[in-house]
């Protein structure tokens, strides 16, 4: 009976390890099965390490790898923007051409060229790695030196030319980077209440200036249209004047030739006198008369 009783422990424990072993190669096939693939995100790329070393970029979907041997990371190749001077950041501060202190807020965009994902993985690792160590230290330059090239008032008023420059200048001090800048934008400028006030001050004072100076371009415009005005005025009198007297003048040449006329034709025929005064007579004779005078116009043969 004892030794029944033992063989029977013995085929229990027996069965125990061969279970145990069983699940041991069962979770040990799922590990295998579950770790030899991997899934990359749209908008990312897998960069495939074996033991350390890269062998390959992943493009978006499903990949497959060595299970326990290599692993996979991910590096995002869609936009990224960073803010300086905003909230939850280190000021950022600079000084104008003119020595005028201002506090800026920037931002950056940036991405990663596909193509240039293994390069920024062996040199950084991470993104994070990369804003820290490049980005945000050449940022604070760039910054400085474009916005030093401005006086505080052109700052203002040349807000888009600077951001241009700091544009340019921000591609160029990232070009041995594997990144690609989008865009720097200046959200900001921030100058002294104080000086903020007196930059109004003077900007009124300067719209004051050329209000007066379009004033006084639009009186000298319109005394310029009165003195065209008079003289247009001045010569249509001229005109009338002179028509006037071209009128007189042809009308007492007229008269005159008339006169002229008739003296020729009264010193060549006396009777045209009797003739006018008999047209002119009503028929009536005069009721006195002076003594031995004769009748007019009654001749007597």
């Amino acid at each position: 009976m004892a030794s029944k009783e033992l063989s029977r422990i013995g085929a229990v424990q027996g069965s125990i390890k061969w279970g145990v072993a069983g699940a041991v190669v069962f979770v040990a096939i799922l590990m295998l099965a579950f770790g030899s693939w991997f899934q990359v995100d749209q908008g990312e790329r897998g960069v495939v390490l074996r033991n350390g070393k890269i062998v390959s970029v992943a493009e978006p979907g499903l990949g497959f790898k060595v299970p326990a041997i290599d692993t996979v990371s991910t590096i995002s190749v869609r936009d990224h923007t960073i803010t300086f001077g905003g909230r939850g950041s280190s000021p950022l501060e600079a000084y104008s051409y003119d020595q005028q202190p201002a506090s800026l807020r920037v931002s950056i965009t940036y991405q990663v060229p596909p193509e240039k994902v293994a390069d920024l993985y062996s040199e950084y690792q991470t993104l994070a790695n990369l804003e820290q160590r490049v980005i945000e230290r050449r940022t604070y330059d760039v910054v400085k030196n474009v916005f030093g090239k401005y006086t505080a008032v052109s700052a203002i008023q040349k807000r888009e030319q600077m951001g241009m420059d700091a544009n340019a200048a921000m591609r160029a001090a990232l070009q041995d980077v594997p990144v690609t800048v989008v865009s720097v934008q200046i959200e900001e400028v921030g100058f002294s209440k104080a000086y903020e006030d007196s930059i109004e001050k003077r900007m009124l004072a300067q719209v004051q200036i050329e209000t007066t100076r379009q004033q006084k371009q639009t009186a000298e415009i319109q005394a310029e249209i009165q003195v065209v005005q008079a003289e247009a005025s001045a010569k249509a009198r001229v005109a009338a004047y002179k028509a006037e007297a071209d009128g007189i003048k042809l009308r007492g040449d007229a008269e005159a030739a008339a006169i002229e006329a008739k003296a020729r034709a009264l010193a060549t025929n006396t009777n045209l006198v009797n003739l006018n005064a008999v047209e002119k007579w009503d028929g009536k004779l005069p009721e006195t008369q002076v003594p031995g005078s004769a009748l007019p116009f009654i001749g007597i043969k």
